[in-house]
């Protein structure tokens, strides 16, 4: 079978799209750097690819908030060619920027249902600054909780650097969360425990920017969406873990196989 065409969407700003093109080749799939304003061009060209990802950096420099203009951006111009990729058997991912404009733009947390609701009822959710009012760049640890979304397949925990200003997940909706939970769309939590049963070192204090129900992912019901702060194409080999020596850890990063699963899908 032909390896799945990944789309790598960048725009001004995006500053993490090399990383993770290389982790979608390295998995098999077959990635293309493709600017916003060529897809703007051309928006039918997105039906060629099996894989649509948003990858992380600061796209238009977040001046007016993160991901807000690459997010108008997607509803404005590329509306149809979205919706008629959500409609179909195919994925996308959103890391850290990318899960920004994803959520605001309504991919999130719904898939197609959201992006065809948001364009007459605003947003229910958003990302915005972390609690402690900064930038946070640092290693977390997290819980798989949506376990049957494909990119999270055969992962219950990992470890993955986190680097954002405005990772803090809120809603104005009080029953969100645990409708979330109950649809199996919390994909992923914050988390101090290991699997032992033992508790981190302090500094790796679980929810480092206050989000709601301790969340760094989304997934949308069908599990063909993901959408998380973390970032998984910075942790491709065991050596870029800060504690690798200490764990004795070699081969590939815990992160690849977020990609890996990608493109196992279309196999």
């Amino acid at each position: 079978m032909a390896k799945p065409r990944v789309c790598v969407l960048r725009a001004p700003g995006t500053n993490c799209d090399v990383e993770t093109a290389f982790a979608f080749e390295s998995c098999g799939g077959t990635p293309e750097s493709v600017h916003l304003f060529r897809l703007l061009e051309q928006p039918q060209r997105l039906q060629e690819f099996q894989i649509l990802c948003v990858p992380g950096g600061f796209s238009y420099g977040d001046d007016i908030g993160a991901g807000v203009v690459f997010a108008s951006q997607l509803r404005a111009h590329l509306f149809d060619a979205l919706n008629e990729f959500l409609q179909a058997d195919k994925l996308v991912l959103g890391i850290c920027n990318g899960f920004q404009t994803l959520l605001k733009a309504g991919v999130l947390p719904d898939g197609q249902v959201s992006w065809q609701r948001q364009q007459s009822a605003p947003a229910q959710s958003t990302l915005t600054w972390n609690e402690n009012g900064k930038y946070t760049a640092r290693w977390v640890r997290l819980k798989v909780q949506s376990p049957q979304n494909v990119f999270l397949r055969g992962i219950d925990e990992i470890d993955l650097p986190i680097a954002h200003a405005e990772g803090r997940l809120v809603t104005h909706d009080s029953g969100l969360l645990s409708r979330w939970q109950s649809a199996g769309q919390a994909a992923l939590t914050y988390t101090e425990w290991l699997a032992d049963g033992s508790q981190l070192a302090p500094t790796w204090a679980t929810n480092p920017n206050g989000s709601l129900g301790d969340l760094a992912g989304l997934s949308d019901a069908s599990g063909r969406v993901l959408g998380l702060m973390p970032h998984p194409e910075r942790y491709l080999f065991a050596t870029q873990h800060p504690q690798w020596t200490r764990r004795g850890l070699r081969g590939a990063g815990a992160g690849l196989k977020i990609f890996q699963n990608a493109v196992n899908y279309f196999s």
